[in-house]
């Protein structure tokens, strides 16, 4: 009883690292995410029947909002198509300026690169409508005021981010994120202008280009992400004392977690009297036959390496790859099963 009440307390303390590692996502997901965004100093030109003059104008903080939904590739890669709102106050001209546009992304993710958190990075490129709300101010000699008129042209953005899985929700992340986005300066909005003598005539502002930068927190969650595979943990067998090594998906580099277990295993090796130690490289199915018999011998040839780095001589261990077939989870073809990905130090 005690020995089953230590397994499950162990197991119980592993699970919060396991479920917070990162995976790479693989099929559809939707994202969202809400924030603050800044507009830089412009410089639009006014042109005004007879005379053109260029005025500084000034933005406030104002709030963004962004909603996409894409694929994965299971490489770390994704594509997505997103659609976004901006608004900001602005000065000369007086009033607002609001984007909304649609934009085609991709992105990377950066898979096992620092434990817990998954960075990513994406550049994209689309269509922003902006609306300048109601322009109105004061010139050299004139006033002038227009109605919310809305012009558009070609954007891009870069995006700098970083999602936390959420443990308990397998697939849901939170996420936060910087984004630059450029709009291309060829709008014209008309307004009317009164001198300061005589009637109203027609004018119109042309804004320069315009970069808005924005911070924004949100939630993403994939479809379909299987739970991560359980911590890595001494397994213990009638006659054989065995230690389990698992590895993210089509990868052979050992884990922070795996690197840990490999040390338990030489450090094991040390204090007892073993005959044979067998190192057993092994697959999940989602690759061809060939492919996974290669990918469980660099598993298993991983592992070795590691172990005489650790202390345990050479002559004592014997390497084995099985590729995809001595699963330790039963599955159909093509099945990325976490707990099939593994490479079992077995003592004898």
């Amino acid at each position: 009883m005690k020995l089953r009440s230590a397994l499950l307390a162990a197991t119980m303390l592993s699970l919060p690292i396991a479920a917070a590692h990162a995976q790479a996502i693989d099929g559809p997901y939707v994202a969202g995410g809400a924030g603050i965004n800044f507009l830089q100093n412009q410089n639009p030109r006014f042109a005004v029947p007879g005379t053109s003059v260029s005025r500084n104008s000034q933005s406030a903080v104002g709030p963004t909002v962004v909603i996409s939904t894409g694929w994965g590739f299971g490489n770390g890669f994704r594509a997505e198509i997103e659609g976004d709102y901006l608004r900001n106050a602005t000065t000369t001209p007086n009033g607002g300026e609001l984007k909304a546009g649609a934009m085609a992304n991709v992105l990377y993710d950066f898979v096992g690169v620092v434990p817990m958190i998954q960075p990513y990075v994406g550049v994209g490129a689309g269509y922003q409508w902006a609306f300048e709300q109601q322009p109105h101010g004061a010139g050299p000699g004139f006033t002038y005021a227009g109605p919310t008129r809305a012009d558009g042209g070609f954007a891009y953005q870069a995006i700098l981010g970083a999602a936390y899985p959420i443990a308990s929700v397998p697939g849901l992340a939170l996420t936060a994120e910087y984004r630059f986005m450029g709009l291309e300066g060829s709008r014209s909005y008309g307004v009317e202008v009164t001198p300061a003598a005589g009637t109203a005539v027609h004018g119109a502002i042309t804004p320069t280009k315009d970069f808005n930068h924005s911070i924004l927190i949100g939630m993403r969650y994939a479809f379909g992400m299987a739970p991560p595979a359980p911590a890595p943990m001494p397994v213990a067998d009638v006659g054989a004392k065995t230690f389990l090594v698992f590895f993210d998906w089509d990868k052979y580099d050992l884990t922070t977690r795996g690197a840990g277990i490999v040390r338990e295993a030489a450090s094991y090796s040390q204090g007892n009297q073993n005959t044979r130690i067998d190192v057993d490289g092994n697959t999940d199915t989602s690759g061809t036959p060939q492919y996974n018999q290669g990918l469980s011998e660099r598993r298993a040839r991983t592992v070795a390496d590691e172990l005489v780095r650790d202390g345990v001589p050479q002559n004592a261990i014997s390497m084995h790859a099985y590729g995809d077939t001595k699963l330790l989870v039963s599955t159909g073809p093509g099945v990325r099963e976490p707990q099939n990905r593994r490479v079992e130090i077995v003592f004898h």
